[in-house]
């Protein structure tokens, strides 16, 4: 699970300092989880996420975002609570979902939002 810091997400997911519509500029679909070190359920979802990743790391991205280092991040997408998870389709608009996700919604998620199997 990859780390995104401002300057990563503008490279690998939207550049909102030069588009004002969404467009994501990723290769495939991508999940990103907005946490902060001191947070237990994000935590907790990390090993899970790490998972995921392992299983379906050759269809989607999994990123992490602390929400005390990037909050223009967390504020673009109006995080206001943690864990928030964020998945992003190819060709659709993002989808937030607040508080820590079990592995059949995450994969529930990966079909319907994502499309992926």
């Amino acid at each position: 699970m990859e780390h995104l810091t401002k300057e990563t997400f503008k490279e690998k997911v939207f550049n909102f300092e030069e588009n004002k519509e969404w467009k994501f500029k990723g290769d495939k679909p991508s999940v990103i989880k907005f946490g902060a070190e001191w947070c237990s359920p994000c935590k907790s979802l990390e090993p899970l996420l790490e998972e995921l990743n392992n299983e379906y790391g050759s269809k989607i991205n999994i990123y992490d975002i602390d929400v005390d280092e990037e909050f223009e991040l967390a504020g673009m997408f109006g995080v206001q609570s943690i864990p928030s998870i964020l998945f992003i389709p190819m060709d659709e608009q993002p989808q937030m979902s607040m508080g820590a996700l079990s592995k059949d919604t995450f994969v529930k998620a990966f079909n319907d939002v994502l499309k992926v199997d």
